[in-house]
C-alpha cells in the first residue's frame, strides 16, 4: 500500500511538458501591426542615438564627412570651451530654479483648487492652458513683457523705481565665483527666462499635485482631524507624505524637459553676452548646423543624452518593479 501511494505522489509531482499554444491568426495579426511601428523606433530612434554616439567619435568636423576615428578628442575638446563650462552652470541653475519653481506653484494652485470652489474646471483649465502653447510663441511674450524699455519696467517706474532690472539682458552672476573659465553663481538673466518656463509647465505639476490630492482617502483625514490635527499639520504630516509619489514624477519630468530646452531660449534670449543665458541645446545646434562641427555636435547630443538617461533610467526600474510587485 504504502508504495503504492509513493508511487502516486511521484506521479502527481512529475512536471508536465507545457503544450505550446497552437497558431493563431489573432496572434500573428498583432504582431504584424506591431511590426511597422517596432521598426519605426528601431531606425528612427534607438538607430539614431547609435549613429549620433558613433558621430561623436570620428572626425567629421567639416562640410567633407570624415568617419575615421578620434576617440575621445571631441568630448575633450568641448569640455574646454568656455562656452560649454557656461551651458553646464546654465544647465544646473535653470533646473535648480525651474522645477522647484513648478513644484512649488503646482502644488499650491493644487490645493486651492482641491477645496471644491465653484468653477473648479474653469480654474485647472486656465492654469493648464499655457502648457498648449508652443516654446517659441511663450519666449516671444515673455521677451515682450520683460523688455527693459517696454515691458513691466514700465509699471516699475511709474511707481517710482528709478533702476528697474535688466531682466534678461544683465549680464550679472550672483554670487560670482571663478573657476576654471568661468564665474560660478546664478546668471541673472537666466532667472528672467525661468519665470517664463515656470508660467508654461507648472500647471502639468499642478494636474500631478491635484490627481494625487484626490487619491488621497477621506478615511485618513478624518481620523487625523479626529487626533486634532489642524489645517496645517494635516497637510504637511498627512498629506504631503501621501505626494511622494506624484513628487518624484513631477521631478523626473519636469527634469527631462529642461534639459531639453531650445525654443524658449532661442526665441527669448538667444545664448545671450558672455553665454549667460546659452545651453547645450542651443550649443549643439549652432555647432552642429551652423558651424558644421558635426562631430563635437554629435559628443555634445551624447552627453545630453546620458544626462537625460541618468535621470530616466532609475525611475523607469523602480516604475517596472511596482508593476511587477502589484
Amino acid at each position: 500500500m504504502i508504495k503504492r501511494a509513493v508511487a502516486k505522489d511521484a506521479e502527481e509531482l512529475t512536471v508536465k511538458p507545457v503544450k505550446r499554444k497552437p497558431f493563431s491568426w489573432d496572434k500573428a495579426s498583432a504582431i504584424l501591426v506591431l511590426v511597422p511601428s517596432l521598426a519605426a523606433l528601431g531606425i528612427f530612434v534607438y538607430g539614431f542615438i547609435a549613429w549620433t554616439g558613433y558621430l561623436s567619435l570620428t572626425n567629421w568636423n567639416s562640410y567633407i564627412p570624415n568617419l575615421s576615428f578620434a576617440g575621445l578628442k571631441n568630448y575633450v575638446a568641448v569640455f574646454e570651451t568656455f562656452r560649454f563650462q557656461s551651458d553646464i552652470r546654465n544647465l544646473v541653475v535653470f533646473t535648480a530654479l525651474f522645477v522647484l519653481g513648478c513644484l512649488a506653484l503646482g502644488l499650491f494652485l493644487a490645493v486651492l483648487i482641491d477645496q471644491k470652489i465653484r468653477f473648479e474646471s474653469l480654474f485647472r483649465s486656465i492654469f493648464i492652458f499655457p502648457m498648449a502653447i508652443s516654446f517659441v510663441a511663450t519666449g516671444v511674450i515673455w521677451s515682450w513683457v520683460l523688455n527693459p524699455q517696454t515691458g513691466v519696467n514700465l509699471i516699475l517706474r511709474a511707481l517710482g523705481d528709478k533702476h528697474p532690472p535688466n531682466w534678461f539682458l544683465s549680464t550679472a552672476i550672483d554670487p560670482s565665483i571663478t573657476v576654471g573659465l568661468i564665474q560660478l553663481g546664478i546668471p541673472l538673466a537666466l532667472v528672467a527666462v525661468t519665470v517664463a518656463a515656470i508660467w508654461q509647465m507648472s500647471g502639468f505639476a499642478m494636474a500631478i499635485y491635484l490627481a494625487g490630492l484626490r487619491a488621497i482617502p477621506e478615511e485618513i483625514k478624518e481620523a487625523a482631524r479626529i487626533d486634532g490635527a489642524g489645517s496645517w499639520r494635516l497637510f504637511w504630516s498627512v498629506i504631503f507624505p501621501q505626494l511622494k509619489s506624484s513628487t518624484v514624477t513631477a521631478v523626473i519630468i519636469l527634469s527631462a524637459a529642461s534639459l531639453k530646452v531650445f525654443g524658449l531660449i532661442y526665441a527669448m534670449t538667444g545664448p545671450g553676452q558672455d553665454f549667460t543665458t546659452d545651453m547645450p541645446t542651443l550649443n549643439m545646434f549652432e555647432t552642429t548646423f551652423q558651424g558644421s562641427q558635426f562631430a563635437e555636435g554629435a559628443a555634445i547630443a551624447t552627453i545630453l543624452f546620458l544626462i537625460m538617461a541618468a535621470f530616466s533610467i532609475p525611475y523607469l526600474i523602480s516604475v517596472l518593479r511596482k508593476e511587477e510587485g502589484a
